[in-house]
């Protein structure tokens, strides 16, 4: 919801993502903490009539495997809003340094299928700060309108992992059971997916999201990782392009929603498991790790199973 508070920053083009990833290193070094009385910046940035490059459209299903058609992947609206997204995070105004911030989980609502040609009006903001057990986290909103219409809206919640003396926040029963099920209960597996070596690279040069630890074994151990690691967007929309088609009635609404459990190193092999509207991605073999769990269907993201979906109210 956007306050009196937020201010409107309208742009004409879309910021470039190197030259935003660039800044957002260089900024983070001052940006250590302490992160008491942190405050998120109070401004919702607006790209009006955002175009849709064909070709990074067409490698950008490719590679995560949607059918070629005249609508845009349901994912694809995230694509268009994380350069402004990036803008934010890069900004010396941003608290949190934008190296370091973890993807903890992301839920969409669709309310039409988006034209590939469309030209769509595209929002991002950040809010919703509040302590976690690991540091802070925060939430990141994007929405797309066409013709004053909101026809698409998401929202990310992002981690900054920092020393903290809150207590840690213990799950509720329900929460705990639901866990333990999905950690104890695998899905039904679907198919096996052999990730090449160059899948990160491959889906960066679709998406522009050029993060280092998504590119080679050696720009990924500067950042600790043992090896580098698959986009988390793109597991998610690998498993939406999968469970989507079954949950389509002809129009493109559709509600979805994913929590990131683990990195995919790649090289490597994961199963994809589904059932009544559940996905998940697991590593192969007796350990069989939890990567990404999900649910997707017709009606609001989150809850598919839980009623009509409702639009948000319109921003001003």
């Amino acid at each position: 919801m956007i306050t009196t508070q937020t201010r409107t920053q309208r742009l004409s083009t879309a910021p470039r993502l190197g030259p935003l990833l660039a800044r957002g290193a260089v900024v983070s070094v001052g940006k250590r903490g302490p992160y008491d009385g942190a405050r998120l910046p109070a401004t919702r940035l607006v790209l009006r009539e955002t175009p849709v490059d064909a070709d990074a459209l067409r490698a950008y299903a490719d590679v995560c495997r949607f059918e070629a058609g005249g609508t845009l992947p349901p994912t694809y609206p995230h694509i268009l809003g994380f350069p402004l997204a990036m803008r934010l995070m890069a900004g010396r105004d941003f608290p949190f340094p934008l190296l370091g911030l973890v993807h903890m989980d992301i839920e969409l609502t669709q309310y039409k299928a988006l034209p590939a040609t469309a030209r769509p009006e595209i929002s991002v903001q950040a809010e919703g700060l509040e302590p976690h057990r690991k540091g802070s986290r925060f939430g990141m909103v994007t929405e797309a309108r066409l013709d004053g219409e909101t026809v698409w809206h998401s929202r990310s919640t992002y981690l900054c992992r920092h020393r903290t003396g809150a207590r840690p926040q213990e799950p509720s029963g329900k929460q705990a059971a639901q866990a333990s099920r999905a950690a104890d209960e695998p899905l039904p597996v679907r198919d096996t997916w052999e990730l090449p070596g160059g899948l990160g690279r491959r889906y960066a040069a679709a998406s522009g999201d050029r993060n280092p630890i998504h590119l080679h074994p050696l720009t990924a151990k500067l950042f600790g990782f043992p090896r580098h690691i698959a986009h988390g967007m793109w597991t998610f929309a690998r498993c939406l392009a999968e469970a989507f088609p079954e949950h389509d009635g002809g129009d493109g609404r559709l509600g979805a929603r994913a929590e990131f459990k683990a990195p995919v190193h790649l090289p490597t092999t994961v199963a994809y498991g589904e059932r009544d509207g559940a996905f998940e991605l697991r590593g192969t073999g007796e350990r069989a790790r939890l990567h990404l769990t999900g649910r997707v269907g017709r009606e609001s993201s989150g809850t598919p199973s839980s009623g009509s979906l409702d639009r948000p109210s319109r921003s001003s």
